[in-house]
């Protein structure tokens, strides 16, 4: 439960600030012509951001798909970068500093590449959605000024995160977890990008403690922390309400985990 509820204080600036922004977005900024503009570096920069440990920019980066302010490559770009737990990890065990800093480069490449191709790929100009997700959660924005109703979307997504971490950190046994980590250069990259998709931090921590402990190959450890977004991909199923898309962003995300993992396992 004090787990459970650290996490979700962690949380909460990203939550208010992803709030924030949308309600100006809303209110003050409803410009889509330059919010298109904007999207174009958005892979450029959620790869920058992914790359800081904790998961609260991935869980901004839900928020903010949802409402359609950032595009989906910017989503990836996130989703790949972010290390969540792995960095304070790697610093604790004395990992030495340029392993460290060659793990951060190769998540943020990998970001930015699949970040820049998946918007080239789908190149949709989504109108935003800030106003279908305010009439989802029943909220009168407009009467309860920007500040207030960020301050409610918050809470209500932070009870949300509250309640799962309560239930995954009760279910969750990260020693059991580790046996299914096999050292096979092909299946290990499958199984630890699963692991990664744990939504808890649990699921980084895991990964990384297995590559530290050298159960598991680099090409392994990098597909459990690509596919690793914290509890990004949480925010994101509750927040995005195309239930298909979320899916199909999951398999994707899981897929491009486990090829890179392995093509680093093949060839290094």
């Amino acid at each position: 439960m004090l787990d459970a509820i650290i996490d979700v204080l962690k949380l909460l600036p990203f939550l208010f600030l992803s709030f924030v922004i949308m309600e100006l977005i809303e209110h003050k900024l409803n410009n889509e012509k330059k919010l298109q503009k904007t999207k174009k570096y958005g892979p450029v920069l959620g790869s920058v951001l992914g790359i800081v440990p904790q998961c609260g920019f991935s869980t901004l980066a839900s928020n903010l798909y949802a409402a359609r302010v950032i595009t989906l490559g910017t989503l990836f770009s996130v989703y790949l970068s972010t290390s969540d737990e792995m960095l304070p990890l790697l610093i604790s065990h004395h990992e030495n500093i340029k392993n460290i800093i060659y793990i951060l480069f190769v998540k943020f490449a990998i970001g930015l590449i699949f970040g820049i191709l998946v918007d080239m790929i789908y190149h949709k100009k989504d109108k935003n959605e800030i106003g279908h997700l305010c009439e989802e959660e029943h909220c009168h924005c407009e009467k309860e000024g920007i500040i207030k109703s960020s301050i409610i979307h918050t809470l209500k997504i932070a009870l949300f995160i509250l309640i799962i971490n309560v239930l995954l950190n009760t279910i969750i046994d990260p020693e059991k977890i580790k046996h299914f980590a096999y050292t096979n250069k092909v299946l290990a990259p499958i199984v630890t990008s699963l692991i990664g998709l744990i939504p808890n931090c649990a699921a980084s921590v895991i990964v990384t403690e297995l590559y530290l402990d050298k159960i598991i190959s680099f090409g392994s450890c990098l597909a459990g922390l690509l596919a690793s977004s914290g509890v990004g991909i949480l925010v994101l199923f509750r927040q995005n309400k195309h239930f298909m898309e979320n899916i199909i962003i999951t398999i994707l995300l899981v897929l491009i985990a486990s090829i890179c993992g392995i093509l680093f396992n093949l060839i290094w």
